[in-house]
């Protein structure tokens, strides 16, 4: 097919003509629901949208760079010449790659595997001929044995990745993994219990005996926690005392103001999984907290993402100029400050950026949602920033915000920043070795109000500049 109109004008004839007939073939062969993925530079092949929508994107932002093969949109590239794949038969490798669960897209977001552009695979495979990019086809490579072993936690991740591949049931073109995640997620929407979930699922399996279904809700929540999607729910003072973990972990009221941790009436239990309703106690205040060090040690688990996360010392333009975070003074000075931590360019700087919001969208409310992000700067500018490659840490409830007690519920986090200051073990899926990985916060993100919070500077008064007063 000619492409020689996409290096034309936008506003010409020519230009237009020729996205025009570029929708025709690509809905043609890889729409879903009338939708195609808009190649336009912003959406970049990974937002869905319908022809209209798609064409004046095309004319307004013109085509993603480097992208000449029209794999996402029907035409497949096998022994170096191009094909179109026929649309008739629905067990074709590009209908197998277009899975409508789009389950790939959702674990590379939960693992921070983003590949811009790229997939991310075990260190042991690569992507079959076929294109059959979805359904995770992979050959072994012909290389050598690895260096060294993945340590434990990277072993289980792979062996997770491999598993996520087994259907629902043979000939399924869903995954088991997606039809548990979306079933799942009904059950939260409509706020199921899990006596109610498990029966639904006793009758799946009794109608579908075929299908590979959970037993229970428990077996489903042990399913995706395993993949790394779960949390740590920590009980707090209602007044931001303290927290109820550690060797504090089964007091019943804050040793600071007297407070009780739980709720003045005790609430019938109608979730629990194992027999009939039960009274049970329910905190005032929960603390959100997801730990940092398996999600720093999953960037290096992934080809693409380990790679990226040396292109701060690898690929990064040294002319002086201020392009990335590694170019600051403040990075520099942090540098030569600590050589043996930046003698390893795989050691992580974080930024951390933290504010309230109401999660209720009404103004009239009083609620402040406390989220804690943090972000690894060593990734390219143009990743670094994108929402996929946030972490997020906690997120602290509330009626009212945290106040200058933030740092009460920045415990977990700070205990975490100091484990891996020492340096934790950590497979590198490129040099296919285990090495202490490290990581430093160099600066937070905030405005004034939380600037004072965290810092414990006060920004009221006559010395409110930091800057100036020192």
């Amino acid at each position: 097919m000619d492409r020689s109109w996409m290096k034309l004008s936008r506003v010409s004839n020519a230009y237009q003509n020729g996205v025009q007939t570029f929708l025709n073939f690509a809905f043609q062969n890889a729409s879903q629901e009338n939708m195609i993925l808009c190649l336009c530079k912003k959406c970049g092949n990974i937002y869905w949208h319908f022809r209209e929508v798609v064409y004046e994107h095309l004319i307004v932002d013109g085509f993603i760079r480097g992208y000449k093969k029209w794999i996402f949109h029907g035409e497949c590239t096998s022994s170096g010449t191009s094909s179109t794949i026929n649309p008739t038969y629905p067990d074709t490798d590009y209908h197998q790659y277009v899975r409508q669960d789009d389950m790939e897209d959702m674990l590379r977001d939960a693992f921070n595997m983003r590949s811009h552009g790229e997939q991310s695979f075990p260190p042991d495979f690569i992507i079959s001929e076929d294109c059959n990019i979805g359904g995770n086809v992979f050959c072994e490579t012909g290389t050598s044995a690895p260096n060294e072993e993945p340590n434990e936690e990277a072993a289980k991740f792979y062996n997770l990745l491999n598993e996520m591949n087994e259907e629902l049931y043979e000939g399924s073109k869903y995954l088991k993994l997606s039809f548990c995640i979306r079933l799942f997620h009904l059950k939260c929407l409509g706020g199921w219990t899990g006596n109610s979930f498990t029966m639904l699922l006793e009758f799946l399996r009794e109608m579908f005996p075929f299908a590979k279904i959970p037993q229970s809700c428990q077996d489903m929540k042990r399913l995706i926690k395993d993949l790394g999607l779960g949390y740590d729910k920590i009980h707090s003072c209602p007044n931001d005392c303290m927290l109820y973990r550690g060797d504090k972990k089964n007091k019943q009221s804050c040793h600071v103001c007297g407070k009780s941790c739980w709720m003045n009436s005790n609430t019938e239990d109608v979730n629990t999984d194992e027999g009939g309703a039960q009274l049970r106690k329910k905190p005032v205040k929960v603390l959100r907290y997801f730990p940092l060090i398996p999600r720093l040690q999953r960037l290096f688990m992934s080809s693409k993402t380990a790679e990226s996360m040396t292109w701060h010392n690898d690929q990064r333009t040294d002319d002086g100029l201020l392009r990335h975070p590694a170019d600051s003074l403040a990075w520099k000075s942090f540098d030569s400050k600590f050589p043996s931590f930046a003698s390893d360019p795989r050691n992580v700087r974080l930024g951390l950026a933290a504010d309230g919001f109401n999660p209720f969208k009404i103004m009239s409310t009083s609620y402040s949602t406390w989220p804690v992000v943090l972000v690894p700067y060593n990734l390219p500018p143009w990743i670094c920033m994108k929402q996929s490659s946030f972490i997020l840490s906690m997120i602290i409830p509330g009626e009212k915000g945290p106040g200058n007690d933030i740092d009460i519920y920045l415990q977990p986090l700070i205990e975490e920043l100091k484990q891996l200051w020492s340096g934790v073990e950590t497979y590198d899926v490129l040099r296919k070795e285990n090495f202490n990985l490290r990581a430093a916060l160099l600066w937070t993100i905030n405005d004034f109000p939380a600037y004072a919070n965290l810092s414990g500077w006060s920004t009221k008064g006559r010395y409110a500049c930091p800057c100036c007063a020192a």
